[in-house]
């Protein structure tokens, strides 16, 4: 009878988009722009301006499949995860195409950019020529508390 044991990760995080319209809001928002340009769009087409019409439908389509590829973008994924002696970062696309890459720990530098005023704008892990950025959809606050709980987990990784 064999033992099954399984190791818990150091650090594991899941990072996605944020995004706070919901599917049911994105029918909302398009029922109400299409409502509000039913009104303008009666008056001209009773002016005779009929063609008016078809292009206040376009500005309405528009707006659908802006919020569609917005709505398809928060599909994508990043997953952080730090195991004794290695580091993996899966990268899953809006698409959902997957890539994967995998680290050292002792060789990885974990590397925070920083702008004129010290906000963070970028993560990047390093080893030897190898850059991988990641977490670039993430706010500043929220690349600040990440980078301190990764560092932190990378330091007890290595010690």
């Amino acid at each position: 009878m064999a033992t099954k044991t399984q190791a818990r990760p150091i650090f594991a995080a899941t990072l996605t988009p944020p995004r706070s319209l919901t599917p049911t809001g994105k029918r909302l928002v398009v029922g109400l722009v299409a409502a509000l340009a039913l009104v303008p769009g009666v008056v001209f087409y009773l002016a005779g301006a009929w063609p008016v019409v078809g292009f206040m439908g376009l500005d309405v389509l528009a707006i659908w499949i802006a919020l569609t590829v917005s709505m398809r973008a928060g599909r994508q994924q990043e997953i952080v995860t730090l195991w004794p002696g290695r580091l993996e970062l899966s990268t899953i696309t809006a698409k959902g195409a997957r890539h994967e890459e995998s680290f050292a720990t002792e060789a990885v530098r974990f590397v925070i950019e920083r702008d004129f005023n010290e906000r963070i704008i970028g993560l990047e892990l390093r080893e030897g020529a190898r850059r991988v950025p990641f977490g670039s959809f993430l706010s500043a606050e929220e690349k600040l508390s990440l980078s301190r709980a990764f560092g932190a987990a990378l330091r007890k990784a290595r010690g």
